[in-house]
């Protein structure tokens, strides 16, 4: 009866599957399709646990095949991030727009990424403090004991490095072992390493100008040939959005968020008004928050059901360009936010982790000097967070280790972890793109047509 019923729930997801490619044969906007699958996700997904139960051995199994479509679209996008990743930013320096500019464009973004991740640490400890969340009350279980000693065991290869020692392990020692992604600082790696090339072809190109256009034009058809794998992977985004939220919606505790409410709707709170800053730094340069949302979104809602910044950067990059970021600029805003100053898991959330368990070390987080230590910290420790899962836990690590606090609170989060990791990542991706069009913004390269105009015009998947 029970392979019955796995083969029914296959079934619907089939015709889910065939009502969303019917969609895009009627030219439906790329946009409407993957909010659909999100809705038809949701919806089937709580449906599937109230029939069967979370924990029933039938939705196990029709989840183990839903994840086909849902983790096989994730695999098949982080396949592609770290070519991405090296041939985005190789291509940036060949392009001669930028060659003079940049420095200029590295810098602005950077400092973007790490100046919001930086006032997202104060808005986390803001909104800890107006919660009154207190680290003390969270209840530990089998499978918070079980994440604590995991914590424990990932904190003793980082307490024990100095403050250089970490800095070192960012630099590529081995760049073709981090284009494997093998180490949780590889994204940086890669970056280092692919500017390192693109200032040694600039070098190349005063010197000995026609060896480096040979060069600039094996790098530009990498470079296509990549992106047109690209294209083909996130013309499959509304189906895997479908299945990851199906999974999301029909897997999750709703009895461990509920006891531990009070913290979701903090971290949501901290987020959306962390949102809402990005919007408004965008007003401030004079571009219409609304347009940005509405392109935005389908990057975001990927961001948000797959929760890893890695595997939207493709979607990300794409979304900038078509909101009329130079290729170069949203290169490297989309690289480099995979790595440095993510808003949501480098910022907020360490940052109210840190708050929470300052009493239980004695001391007072109202402190003064605690608080901007913390935002220091904070930003700091944001060079080198996987654009992964676990990316956000990496980083509540260093800055607790680096503050002296207990890690224990880190596990005990697990039950509504996936939950929150959702918002932070959507909010990492947002903050990528908002340094890219803020930097084009200044550099007055951001192409104002591109960004006011039609969205099924400028993104098509």
């Amino acid at each position: 009866m029970s392979t019955l019923l796995i083969i029914v729930n296959i079934v619907l997801l089939l015709l889910f599957i065939a009502g969303l490619y019917a969609m895009q044969k009627k030219h439906i906007s790329f946009s409407k399709r993957v909010f659909v699958g999100l809705g038809l996700g949701i919806l089937f997904g709580l449906i599937l646990q109230y029939v069967y139960g979370a924990k029933s051995d039938v939705l196990k199994s029709t989840i183990e095949w839903y994840n086909i479509v849902g983790k096989g679209y994730v695999k098949l996008l982080q396949m592609i991030v770290m070519p991405l990743v090296f041939i985005s930013i190789l291509s940036a320096f060949t392009k001669m727009k930028l060659t003079n500019n940049i420095g200029r464009i590295s810098t602005l973004i950077i400092g973007l990424l790490v100046g919001t991740t930086a006032v997202a640490a104060a808005i986390g400890i803001s909104t800890t403090l107006a919660f009154n969340l207190d680290g003390a009350q969270f209840q530990q279980g089998d499978a918070e004991s079980a994440r604590i000693e995991q914590v424990e065991q990932r904190l003793g290869d980082i307490e024990n490095l100095s403050m250089p020692a970490k800095i070192l392990e960012l630099l590529p020692a081995n760049p073709f072992l981090d284009l494997t992604g093998d180490r949780a600082t590889s994204t940086i790696a890669v970056v280092i390493f692919s500017a390192i090339i693109g200032v040694a072809y600039l070098g190349v190109k005063r010197k000995n100008p026609e060896q480096a256009e040979l060069f600039a034009k094996i790098v530009d058809t990498f470079h296509t040939i990549t992106m047109r794998i690209v294209t083909l992977i996130l013309r499959l985004t509304p189906y895997g959005v479908l299945a990851i939220m199906i999974r999301v919606a029909a897997t999750s505790d709703y009895n461990a968020i509920w006891q531990l409410g009070k913290f979701v709707v903090a971290s949501y709170v901290a987020m959306i008004i962390m949102f809402i800053i990005h919007l408004l730094l965008l007003t401030f340069a004079g571009l219409n928050p609304i347009t940005y949302v509405k392109k935005a979104f389908p990057v975001l809602t990927f961001a948000f059901t797959s929760r890893t910044s890695a595997g939207a950067l493709p979607l990300n990059v794409k979304t900038q360009q078509s909101m009329g970021v130079p290729e170069g600029t949203a290169n490297f805003a989309g690289s480099f936010g995979l790595s440095i100053g993510q808003n949501g898991c480098a910022g907020t959330y360490p940052a109210m982790l840190a708050i929470m368990v300052a009493p239980v070390a004695g001391i007072d987080p109202l402190t003064p000097s605690f608080i901007l230590t913390l935002i220091a910290v904070v930003a700091l420790s944001s060079f080198g967070v996987a654009g992964v899962g676990g990316g956000a836990t990496f980083a509540a690590l260093l800055v607790l280790s680096t503050m002296n606090l207990p890690i224990a609170i880190v596990g005990l989060l697990i039950s509504v972890e996936p939950l929150i990791d959702m918002g932070r990542t959507a909010l990492n991706v947002s903050g990528s793109m908002t340094s890219g069009l803020l930097t084009s913004r200044v550099t007055k390269e951001l192409d104002t047509n591109a960004y006011h105009g039609n969205e099924q015009k400028t993104l098509t998947v």
